[in-house]
């Protein structure tokens, strides 16, 4: 398939239909209007439904009822709309209803800015909702990875009955990039016999509930969903590692803060300083596994466009082995590779200056 050049919040949309998305439920937000533009305008051409909500909370509970009938939906929105959807996230987890979720995020808090920004990390790898749950979450780097992991978000969600984030600062959602829509490995998908598509007289009716009142059963529920993501930590991990075979400094970024980071790396090789990345493309599960793959770096440099979030699982996956020292810009500002250059190598001279005195 030849490539087309698309908005990235534009090639979401066609993603998702290009997956068998056929109901999407949103309410515009800053900045990720164009992709329920694109849904309202397409999605009907395709046999599926746009229906803009009248509110960020209607539109989370219209993905569940449909996600209950068995459905392949979507809903998007940016950070404070998300943060609204929170309660109806936690249902569709508790409810095991496959659907999802994009997040084009925006500064924060509160309604913040509309500029590009990293700061949901913890509200989407914590479970924002209430509740023992997690969501596993994508991060695209460029449109086309964009592309690619809504589609397979789709066959996660489905395959594992769960709730999926996708995840992208708002140049993600902006930029325009060449793209081409090629279907993920496909999985065997059991039938949905647990939907609400009527009974035709041959089965009890199903119910979809996440409220048990017994606490023996809803702590038997969230022991068959925790079992449930140790599977999902086992098999969907993803990450890239780039340059980290001889890295005395490795950063840790994700999304458009990776390609920053690697402009930076090219820089500092240049000076004769050996820096890698470890780029998550799952924020959960968090790629712990990659942190044992860097033996010479001395130090780590955890970068994003948040005050300090991922910073933390960062330091669960290094076990106190290396230091994690952090560089972010927050609010809607973009780090430039000069700037994080420049904090890279203080730590290197640092470092090094321990080094010496520690031969003294």
């Amino acid at each position: 398939m030849a490539k087309i050049l698309m908005k990235g919040n534009e090639a979401i949309g066609r993603a998702a239909m290009e997956a068998g998305c056929k109901y999407f439920f949103g309410y515009p937000i800053t900045p990720q209007n164009e992709l329920p533009e694109y849904m309202s305008r397409e999605l009907p051409k395709n046999g599926g439904a746009f229906v803009q909500a009248e509110s960020e909370i209607s539109a989370i509970n219209m993905v569940y009822g449909a996600a209950g009938a068995g459905a392949r939906v979507m809903t998007s929105s940016s950070s404070p709309g998300i943060a609204l959807k929170q309660e109806g996230i936690t249902y569709t987890a508790g409810a095991e209803l496959p659907c999802v979720v994009v997040n084009i995020m925006r500064g924060g808090p509160g309604l913040g800015g509309i500029q590009p920004s990293q700061s949901d990390y913890f509200m989407s790898t914590r479970g924002g909702g209430n509740g023992d749950y997690r969501t596993p979450v994508y991060a695209p780097a460029t449109v086309q990875e964009a592309v690619d992991m809504v589609m397979e978000a789709f066959e996660v969600a489905d395959y594992y009955r769960t709730p999926v984030m996708v995840v992208g600062d708002g140049m993600i959602g902006q930029m325009m990039e060449p793209v081409e829509f090629n279907k993920p490995k496909s999985r065997e998908l059991s039938p949905k016999t647990w939907a609400t598509v009527g009974t035709k007289m041959e089965r009890k009716p199903n119910i979809i509930n996440s409220l048990y009142l017994d606490p023996k059963l809803l702590e038997d529920h969230c022991i068959k969903l925790d079992d449930k993501y140790k599977e999902i930590e086992k098999n969907e991990t993803a990450y890239e590692m780039y340059k980290t075979e001889d890295a005395e400094i490795v950063f840790v970024a994700y999304g458009t803060t990776s390609r920053i980071v690697k402009n930076t790396i090219e820089t500092l090789r240049e000076e004769g300083i050996k820096a890698g990345l470890i780029r998550p493309k799952t924020l959960w599960p968090f790629p712990f596994e990659a942190f044992n793959q860097i033996p010479e770096a001395k130090n780590l440099l955890t970068v994003e466009m948040s005050m300090g979030q991922m910073i933390e699982d960062v330091k669960l996956a290094i076990e106190g082995r290396l230091p994690v020292h952090f560089y972010g810009r927050s609010g809607g500002m973009i780090p430039s590779p000069a700037e994080i250059a420049e904090k890279a190598k203080e730590i290197v001279e640092q470092s090094q200056e321990v080094a010496m005195g520690g031969v003294r």
